[in-house]
C-alpha cells in the first residue's frame, strides 16, 4: 500500500496522466484527512476550483490542493511529535494512566479526522493548515469555552456510543466536531444541557 509521500509525488508527476494525479490526491486522504475523507475532498474541490468528480482537472489545481494538504499534514505530525514525546516523558515518571485528551488522541492517530465534520458539505473554509493550527492550539492550552477552530459559541451535543470519538461536542457554526478535552466542563455541561432541550422538544 503506496504512503502518502509516494502519492504525492504521483500528484507532482508531469509523466502520468491527470486521472491517475486525481486518483493519487484522493488516495492522500486515506492517510491524511482532517475533515474527514468526504468532507476534506468536498473543501479542496471548493478552494482549488475542480469537481468532485472531474478526471480531467487542471493539473495545477490538484498540485495546489495536495499543497494545501501537506502543510496541514506537517502542522499535525509536528504535534503528535510532541505529543509523543511528552507521553514518553510521562511513561518514565510513572504517569500510566491516559487523560481524556489522550484517549481522543489515540482515536485519529495520523490526524485523519482531526476536525472531522459530519456533514461533507459542512466544513470550516479556511485554508486547511490555518484550521489544524487553531485546533492545535487548543490542545496545547488550558480548555475554553468556545470552538477552538471558529470561536463560536453555538455547539451542540451528538449522541452515540460511549466509546466513539466522533461523537461529542460539535460546532454549528463551522462544523467541526470538538474534543471533548479543549472544552471546560461547564461547557460541556452546557452543551449537553442544550441538547438533551433539543431531544425533549422534538419528542
Amino acid at each position: 500500500m503506496a504512503g502518502f509521500r509516494s502519492l504525492a509525488r504521483q500528484v507532482r508527476d508531469p509523466g502520468c496522466d491527470t486521472a491517475l494525479r486525481r486518483y493519487a490526491l484522493r488516495k492522500c486522504l486515506e492517510r491524511f484527512a482532517p475533515y474527514g475523507h468526504r468532507a476534506t475532498w468536498d473543501h479542496l474541490c471548493r478552494r482549488h476550483g475542480f469537481g468532485p468528480e472531474d478526471r480531467e482537472a487542471d493539473p495545477s489545481r490538484l498540485v495546489a490542493a495536495l499543497d494545501e494538504l501537506e502543510a496541514a499534514r506537517r502542522v499535525w505530525l509536528a504535534y503528535e511529535e510532541e505529543f509523543a514525546e511528552r507521553r514518553r516523558r510521562e511513561k518514565h515518571d510513572g504517569l500510566r494512566r491516559p487523560d481524556g485528551l489522550d484517549e481522543w488522541h489515540r482515536g485519529i492517530w495520523g490526524g485523519n479526522g482531526v476536525a472531522r465534520c459530519d456533514d461533507p458539505a459542512h466544513h470550516p473554509a479556511e485554508p486547511l493548515p490555518e484550521v489544524v493550527g487553531r485546533l492545535v492550539a487548543a490542545l496545547r492550552r488550558d480548555p475554553g469555552e468556545h470552538c477552538p477552530v471558529c470561536a463560536g459559541p453555538r455547539i451542540e451535543w451528538r449522541d452515540g456510543p460511549a466509546d466513539e470519538p466522533w461523537l461529542g461536542p460539535a460546532c454549528e457554526d463551522c462544523g467541526v466536531l470538538i474534543p471533548r478535552a479543549v472544552l471546560t466542563p461547564r461547557a460541556l455541561a452546557r452543551t449537553r444541557g442544550a441538547g438533551t432541550a433539543r431531544l425533549a422538544s422534538v419528542a
